[in-house]
């Protein structure tokens, strides 16, 4: 059963819906030293494809990445950039609450490990939801729940991204060598930081930005 029906979010409420992996979570650094540790260096940087960036087959990279989502290195992901200073000030000055959508996989112990990290870095409260899909799969139907609510949508991958536009929601991708030179027909604008998503949230809800962001 749905938890959220179309009508019972919109614009005006505090809730910010968030990837996790390049947008919470410094993934990439992580799954980097583990695949180090297992005998892989990167071949290119700036690629979104495992398979590209390992010079590795794609089902192999399937493979990695799923054995990585499961092994117990996902409940100890560092903080990506500025995410937790801006995270917790949106949640605890501003009175925002987090919903995480994120394709992890579908281990139950995987799961609990994503939001044991999650919750260790950003506290107990901010994150007041988390939709926690398999390895790889697209976030078409989770955001569904959330059409026309015009609510920002923060990820790094350019087809999610998308998806939230065309459901209606304000997405922002969050920049990476493979969406920074983004042109796409939603005008999807790209943050470098969290710094810069706090302050496109607070000028969109009317709010006053503090002088001093650093």
């Amino acid at each position: 059963m749905k938890l959220f029906s179309r009508t019972t979010l919109k614009s005006t409420d505090r809730v910010i819906l968030t990837d996790a992996d390049g947008v919470l979570l410094n993934w990439e650094w992580a799954f980097t030293i583990w695949m180090q540790e297992h005998g892989f260096e990167p071949k290119q940087s700036n690629t979104y494809g495992i398979d590209h960036r390992f010079g590795i087959p794609k089902d192999q990279a399937r493979k990695l990445v799923r054995m990585f989502n499961e092994s117990a290195s996902i409940g100890f992901i560092p903080a990506h950039r500025d995410a937790v200073y801006y995270v917790k000030r949106l949640h605890e000055e501003h009175g925002f609450e987090f919903h995480c959508i994120t394709s992890l996989s579908s281990n139950i112990n995987a799961k609990k490990l994503r939001e044991m990290n999650i919750k260790k870095l950003f506290g107990d409260t901010a994150f007041t939801r988390f939709v926690i899909l398999e390895t790889g799969s697209d976030k078409v139907e989770a955001l569904e729940e959330y059409k026309n609510s015009q609510l920002f949508w923060i990820e790094d991958k350019i087809e999610n991204a998308e998806v939230g536009a065309a459901a209606g929601l304000n997405s922002i991708l969050m920049e990476h060598g493979h969406n920074m030179d983004y042109s796409g027909k939603y005008n999807i604008p790209i943050a470098k930081n969290w710094k810069e998503i706090y302050q496109i949230i607070l000028k969109k809800y009317g709010i006053s930005v503090d002088n001093d962001l650093s």
